[in-house]
């Protein structure tokens, strides 16, 4: 072919002037699902998920007098009940939500380990997970009905709780994933701590105090909101539903997040 002016066609565009080929839409989907995420700013979403567990964990101690995230507080609930297994079975419920939320813990790190931890497609299946097997338990509750008493421990309270608590950690693995280690959504007192004894507590700009301070805000407005939906008809089940939603929507924001450049790059 002529050169003109001293420059090459470029040996990759098509013969002839014509235009290049786009990608096919699955493979455009496919390579956008196969980056990592750029974890810029997504410490915001994580802060968002201490919502969904002041949500869940304040309606779940309501109705029915166990933690389905925090695990401290079940761990003293255990405790309590073999010193007294008589006395209620809150403690039995709490040792159900506590093996669980082992097992979700054992099973997320794995599949995010294994899968690479910042994959869109990892994340976005995560958080899926989630949203399947907190409307399972919500499903659950509403086809059977709230329990009459917490001390109720039949399979339509024991199974939504296990299911609940498996899933719940599942935003805790994703902190990790993503580097933002103190931003489990499933612990407060480290937050605590570390926030009152920041030597720049009263910085001016401090993205680790502000971290810190989201985190139990947003936890408070869940349980806030999760406490007076728990005691209006719609009970502990509209908790679930309203959890799997904002549940479906971090699914979309996986979806949509920016890529991190490196791994477009690379």
């Amino acid at each position: 072919m002529p050169v003109v002016n001293n420059e090459r066609p470029d040996e990759e565009s098509p013969l002839l002037g014509g235009q290049r080929k786009p990608q096919p839409l699955v493979s455009r989907w496919k390579r956008h699902l196969s980056v990592d995420v750029n974890r810029d700013w997504a410490d915001v979403v994580l802060i968002c998920c201490y919502f969904i567990t002041g949500l869940l964990d304040s309606s779940s101690i309501s109705v029915w007098g166990s933690f389905v995230s925090m695990q401290t507080g079940n761990t003293v609930y255990i405790g309590l009940g073999l010193a007294h297994p008589s006395e209620s079975t809150r403690w039995i419920k709490s040792g159900v939500s506590l093996l669980s939320f082992c097992a979700g813990s054992f099973v997320f790190s794995r599949f995010h380990r294994f899968f690479l931890p910042k994959r869109r497609w990892v994340l976005c299946a995560s958080f899926l997970a989630q949203v399947l097997l907190t409307a399972g338990a919500a499903a659950i509750v509403t086809a059977s009905g709230q329990p009459k008493d917490k001390e109720e421990i039949g399979w339509h309270v024991l199974v939504p709780i296990a299911m609940v608590a498996f899933q719940s950690c599942g935003q805790a693995v994703t902190s990790r994933a993503l580097k933002y280690n103190a931003l489990t959504s499933v612990v407060l007192t480290s937050i605590y701590c570390d926030l009152f004894s920041d030597a720049e507590l009263f910085a001016l700009k401090n993205a680790e105090r502000n971290r810190r301070v989201g985190a139990p805000v947003f936890l408070l407005l869940g349980a806030l909101a999760g406490g007076r939906i728990s005691h209006t008809s719609l009970g502990v089940a509209g908790s679930l539903w309203t959890a799997s939603v904002l549940k479906a929507l971090a699914v979309v924001v996986w979806l949509v997040w920016p890529a991190d450049p490196a791994s477009v790059e690379g």
